[in-house]
């Protein structure tokens, strides 16, 4: 029975009002930071010893004072404020630090992590227990030193995710005591400037493979095993200088070549026109690319960007900051263009990230991390460095602005908020998302001129679900988690801030995209359309079908009591939650979105192996997992019950007697009565092409028949074949047919 429309448009104007308060009571913490959100959670004296209480936060990225009788005897920080903390999940390593007035370590803690190696496989302890040896690092010494060494701790199996741990908190911490003069450090802005400089753009000629190197163009890191061997037995651990690199002394264990291939002859030179020209198109305003390339028994590249897009064994460094390349920021060469140029194995250029403080007229270097194994589970590491400077005839000096010019001038790229720079780095997947959008809600808002052509709708759905699957699932990771559903309660109910939202923009997107179509088709919309692990199921589903796999249709009564199940994951995941978010979070793995999506099945083989068998029982129930199981899909079904339109249209003859769309919906949404359940309707439109077809919809057969009946009457002609018998049958057994469009 349809609600009155009064109650619809009640309860869509209450889901308004909260969506508005929501928008509204997050306005004002829209800059907060979230070093006071993870405060909340800590007390003084865990990050600096003896504090008594926290201080206001000064300056922005925020440093917190730490306060003992009202005196400060620390700064408290946070390590993604000032430094790229990302690691294999793609999102910040979060730890709050604190400093002593001498610049010292004085208390270090991991607040928040989405890493999955130790959400699944390494004990947190051990990230923690490396995290804790900080203590007492004179960050003054290393900035002063030339090169920021120091001994690293490496977790087996957590190479990336120590590295980031180590990189940002080392970098930020540099940051922070220079900005605040801790240990008698220089402020940045009472550094001395010196005369600035700018890159020469004019193309030039092309030059040849040993001009390149002659001219400090392209830079060479040359390590043969003798270097090696002796670098291991120079740093102390005799277990890896017991497990020498066999083989002749002077044989190559890796040459390595950096070059800065933005600048124009160089990058014609070692790229060739037609790929300078392909790189060039892809680099936004300011932004650079470097060109690395290398040979011997060891490859820079690793494995790790196959397994989790990112390059392990090297990062580019340019002052404090430091650079990690990802899968997407890479493209491998098939060689090196310019003439008498080595037949090289590897040759692979990366892009500089927009967001990345990076100035090409400055000295960088490449840091090449070489691990030698010392146990069946542990290893050895040792850094070498590439230096990289741009040769002076490409430099060309320009004068300063005056102080009202610059005053006037937009700041840097890097004075924004990180939101707003993960925004404009990825503003053309927004903008292909949001036409996808577009074209969802124009199926959506001329489903009845659609569905009268059956095929054309079965091929834009199988388009799109394609679509979702490689574009916004493979490819942007923006797979939606009940984990977002979580993490958004929780911010309300403590310090809620837009800012923790917008740093992932097309999942931002996606949400906002979800909230409003439950206002008009309910759960629909993404779980039949958006979701990329529903698409996969759906797509292997059809292949299914087409290989002639049997179906197997789950008993009404069976179906009716498992519908509930993923109702009772939600409302347990949501209830442990509001006591420990981390805890929701791995018990959240019951999605397989991670591991089938995120991490694309490489993973321990449990997680595998759940999504694999999730996948294969898909086979023979369709959407199996979507039915009975999934607790986003019951997160979302709840408020859907609240939308205020009812645009799938049924006959009163539906369920009583005909049972076709029924029988027919791949979900077994439509009751055997003949109404659609709302929370379990994946609006893949199928039952309205049956509405809409008079070659397999009874009541609509009937309409045929009796148009051509009275057609045939009218033309003097007496009804022949299906016709007549057609409408015999229509008079007989339906005398009086209902006005159902």
């Amino acid at each position: 029975m349809r609600r009155p429309a009064a109650e619809r448009a009640r309860r869509a104007s209450g889901l308004l009002l909260t969506l508005l308060l929501l928008l509204g009571g997050g306005a004002e913490s829209m800059a907060a930071s979230h070093l006071q959100r993870f405060l909340k959670t800590l007390q003084p004296s865990e990050i600096v010893p003896t504090a008594e209480r926290f201080g206001d936060p000064v300056g922005e990225p925020p440093v917190v004072p730490a306060l003992r009788d009202g005196e400060t005897i620390g700064q408290v920080f946070l390590n993604a404020d000032f430094a790229n903390a990302v690691g294999y999940s793609g999102k910040p390593i979060h730890i709050v630090v604190g400093l002593d007035p001498a610049g010292r370590v004085v208390g270090s803690k991991l607040v928040e992590h989405h890493e999955p190696i130790v959400l699944i496989g390494i004990p947190e302890h051990k990230i923690t227990a490396v995290i804790d040896r900080y203590v007492g690092l004179d960050i003054p010494a290393l900035a002063r030193a030339s090169q920021a060494e120091h001994e690293l701790d490496i977790v087996s199996g957590a190479t990336v995710t120590i590295m980031v741990i180590d990189d940002s908190i080392l970098r930020s911490g540099i940051k922070v005591a220079r900005r605040l003069g801790l240990g008698g450090l220089e402020p940045e802005t009472e550094r001395p400037a010196g005369p600035r400089m700018t890159l020469d753009m004019s193309e030039g000629e092309p030059l040849d493979w040993q001009t390149l190197l002659g001219d400090g163009s392209l830079r060479r890191l040359s390590l043969s095993l003798a270097d090696i061997n002796a670098a291991f037995e120079a740093s102390g651990d005799l277990i890896a200088a017991q497990r020498p690199e066999e083989g002749a002394p002077e044989e190559s264990f890796i040459a390595l070549y950096a070059a800065l291939v933005s600048i124009p002859p160089i990058g014609r030179s070692l790229l060739g026109d037609n790929e300078y020209r392909n790189l060039t198109n892809r680099l936004k305003p300011g932004q650079h690319a470097i060109l690395l390339a290398g040979e011997g028994r060891y490859s820079f590249k690793g494995s790790g960007y196959v397994r989790g897009g990112i390059f392990d064994r090297f990062q580019m460094i340019q002052g404090d900051n430091s650079v990690r390349f990802r899968d997407k920021d890479h493209k491998r060469l098939g060689s090196i263009a310019a003439a008498d140029a080595p037949d090289l194995p590897d040759v692979d250029l990366f892009r500089i990230p927009e967001m990345v403080e990076f100035d090409p007229t400055e000295p960088w270097r490449i840091e090449l991390l070489v691990g030698r194994d010392t146990g069946p589970t542990d290893k050895a590491y040792l850094t070498f460095d590439l230096g990289y400077r741009p040769p002076d005839h490409f430099l060309i000096p320009v004068e300063a602005p005056a102080p009202s010019e610059a005053a006037e001038n937009v700041g840097p790229l890097s004075d924004q908020p990180l939101w707003q720079r993960l925004w404009r780095e990825k503003a053309w997947q927004v903008g292909t998302l949001g036409a996808a959008l577009g074209v969802l809600t124009v199926i959506f808002f001329f489903q009845d001129w659609l569905v009268k052509r059956p095929r054309l709708t079965d091929g834009l759905r199988i388009a799109f679900l394609t679509f979702t699957l490689f574009g916004i699932g493979f490819y942007a990771n923006a797979q939606l988690s009940v984990v977002n559903v979580m993490t958004f309660f929780n911010a309300l109910i403590t310090d809620f801030s837009w800012e923790y939202f917008l740093m992932e923009p097309l999942i931002f997107v996606l949400w906002f995209a979800v909230a409003g179509s439950l206002l008009f088709w309910g759960r629909g919309p993404f779980c039949g359309w958006l979701c990329p692990f529903g698409a996969l199921q759906e797509l292997l589903n059809r292949a299914a079908k087409l290989v002639r796999i049997p179906q197997v249709a789950v008993p009404w009564w069976l179906h009716e009591r498992l519908w509930p199940l993923k109702y009772m994951i939600f409302l347990v995941l949501f209830g442990v939650s509001l006591y420990s978010l981390a805890w929701a979070e791995q018990l959240a793995e019951v999605e397989p979105f991670k591991t089938a999506i995120i991490l694309k099945f490489i993973r321990d083989w449990p997680f595998v192996a759940f999504a694999v068998g999730l996948l294969i029982v898909g086979l023979f129930v369709e959407r199996f997992y979507c039915r009975y199981l999934c607790p986003l899909g019951a997160a979302l079904a709840i408020p859907g019950r609240l939308r205020t339109f009812e645009w799938l249209r049924r006959y009163r003859e539906c369920g009583a007697p005909c049972q076709r769309c029924a029988n027919e919906c791949m979900v077994q949404a439509i009751h055997p009565e003949g109404h659609i359940n709302p929370n379990e309707c994946l609006y893949c439109l199928h039952c309205q092409t049956l509405y809409r077809d008079d070659r397999r919809c009874p009541v609509m057969i009937q309409k045929r028949l009796k148009r051509e009946r009275r057609a045939a009457l009218a033309s003097d002609k007496p009804p022949t074949g299906a016709a007549a018998l057609g409408g015999a049958i229509a008079a007989r057994q339906v005398p009086s047919l209902p006005n159902s469009d």
